[in-house]
């Protein structure tokens, strides 16, 4: 694929906002009235409230640019802005979700009577070895640039339903954030560090309440602390995590989606590729405490479900487009 290819003008460009983009207006409208709702309960509404304009305007300045120059680049990067500003939404869960109470005492008690245990709590102290600790990191920080091999995937080898693989990435993330804002579980690391590890090893839960409208303080992730991929999965969680969206795991959500993905696209050596990161981040979830373990079982379900909801959903936007599984007469 050359560059020019890149930078040709389409032959059939497309003239309003795509499918990914909708998702996320619709995401941010419906978001708006919520704020409006409970401004006085939120901790920064104006703040979220510019955020959301920008995003707005971003989107429109991208849909602009295309507009003058209908090219393959400039629609990758209007994919490219709305998976780069996730990293936004994300946190931005957690502004919303503190005007409910907090749930985690019914999810752990649920964890407790599952498995007679909490295993976030002691999945790392039974294997502390550093290369149980490193794997699973790996696994767990592999989440954005296995979204990033799919969509550079079907940019490259499948463009005719690129707009498809954005939409179903981008959607999948919206439902689960609306998931979050409804159902506030914040995970282990938050909910064990407010009521004490060694009260949680008794299988004493309390009902916290709304304690985490003003409490963001975490349990230290364990793992091999002097490890090179531990480092970056604590970078990461220092700069963007927040006591948020523990119920289901959006990790392995997406990563079911993300498989499902590669497989509808027939690639053996995407899907291949994706599967034992894949496997690593399912462990990986309680094993840092970022999740119950029930988190990331019920993220295999609500992640399949949720891919083939959008995958239904889904309308072409040209005739020629289609969301049916490929046909090729060769496996990539």
């Amino acid at each position: 694929m050359t560059l020019s290819a890149f930078l040709n003008k389409e032959a059939t460009p497309r003239r309003g906002l795509c499918w990914f983009e909708w998702v996320m207006i619709i995401y941010a409208l419906a978001t708006f009235v919520f704020i409006a709702v409970f401004f006085g309960r939120l901790n920064h509404p104006g703040t979220m409230i510019m955020g959301r304009i920008l995003a707005m305007l971003m989107t429109a300045a991208l849909w602009g640019a295309y507009r003058l120059w209908p090219c393959r680049l400039i629609m990758t990067l209007r994919v490219a802005a709305q998976i780069l500003l996730l990293s936004w939404w994300y946190p931005d869960t957690y502004e919303l979700n503190v005007v409910f109470p907090n749930l985690d005492h019914i999810f752990a008690s649920w964890e407790q009577a599952l498995f007679g245990c909490q295993p976030a709590l002691l999945f790392s102290q039974n294997f502390p070895s550093p290369w149980v600790s490193e794997l699973l990191s790996l696994g767990y920080v592999s989440y954005y640039p296995m979204i990033a091999a799919v969509a550079f995937y079907y940019c490259i080898r499948h463009y005719d339903r690129f707009l498809y693989c954005s939409y179903v990435i981008l959607g999948a993330f919206f439902l689960f954030y609306v998931i979050f804002i409804f159902l506030p579980v914040v995970g282990p690391q938050y909910y064990y560090m407010a009521v004490g590890t060694d009260q949680i090893a008794q299988g004493f839960f309390p009902d916290l309440g709304y304690y985490f409208h003003d409490h963001q303080a975490s349990l230290t992730i364990p793992g091999y602390k002097d490890g090179f991929v531990y480092h970056l999965l604590q970078q990461a969680h220092d700069a963007g995590e927040r006591p948020t969206a523990a119920f289901p795991s959006s990790h392995e959500c997406i990563s079911v989606v993300l498989l499902s993905l590669a497989k509808e696209a027939r690639s053996r050596k995407l899907f291949y590729v994706l599967l034992p990161l894949s496997v690593l981040m399912f462990f990986a979830t309680f094993y840092i405490q970022a999740h119950y373990a029930i988190d990331a079982i019920a993220g295999i379900f609500v992640g399949t479900a949720i891919y083939f909801l959008l995958r239904h959903l889904y309308k072409p936007h040209k005739p020629h487009e289609s969301h049916r599984p490929y046909r090729p007469h060769e496996t990539h």
